[in-house]
């Protein structure tokens, strides 16, 4: 966009809205032109949540997930199986968990996966608090629910091995991956194929 066609302020607020992953500049500009023909109180309510986000969110000292109390809610469900924990990547896989319904334990959040090539390690993961929480929670199962990538592979398998050097008695298990609902076998990548042959399960008669 050429300089100089809006007033600075809104110019400013248009770089600002590009910061953001996914949003180039038609999309910002939209945006900004969407705030500016709103409201007062839109723009006014826009400000104050962001503030509040960046004030007031923090990480869950137990699960990491985030939270504005801590402990978060989950955490401090006592209708949850409070001996099952369910090891994700980030805040958006637990979200996806907690949408699906199917899951009533509790969670852990790594925050990332193992990365050499990125120089991301152990040490940068909250590996550690997880096998911290195995004695101090009394877990009986991990789940490991990393996603189907080469570092999230990676990740589940430094994890299962980590967790059973310190509890060789643990039940670590990994969620089923494979063929997706409506997929086409043809179009499948050969990591999903192995995942869907090795977690196949018998049919009832």
């Amino acid at each position: 966009m050429t300089m100089g066609i809006y007033p600075p302020s809104l110019e400013k607020l248009i770089e600002h809205f590009t910061l953001l992953p996914g949003i180039g500049q038609k999309s910002a500009t939209r945006m900004a032109l969407f705030i500016l023909k709103s409201e007062r109180g839109v723009a006014e309510g826009l400000a104050r949540s962001l503030m509040e986000v960046k004030e007031k969110i923090r990480l869950c000292s137990t699960c990491f997930n985030l939270t504005d109390d801590d402990p978060c809610s989950i955490c401090l469900d006592r209708n949850r199986a409070g001996q099952t924990v369910c090891v994700v990547e980030g805040p958006g896989d637990l979200l996806a968990l907690e949408a699906s319904g199917t899951y009533r334990g509790k969670y852990h959040v790594l925050h990332g996966v193992l990365s050499p090539l990125d120089g991301i390690g152990p040490e940068h993961l909250k590996i550690g608090e997880l096998l911290n929480r195995l004695e101090t929670e009394g877990i009986r199962e991990v789940i490991l629910a990393t996603n189907p990538t080469t570092e999230g592979e990676a990740t589940a398998s430094f994890l299962a091995k980590a967790l059973l050097k310190k509890d060789s008695h643990l039940k670590v298990t990994r969620i089923a991956l494979g063929v997706p609902m409506g997929g086409d076998l043809k179009y499948m990548d050969p990591m999903t194929l192995q995942h869907a042959l090795k977690s196949r399960m018998p049919i009832n008669r």
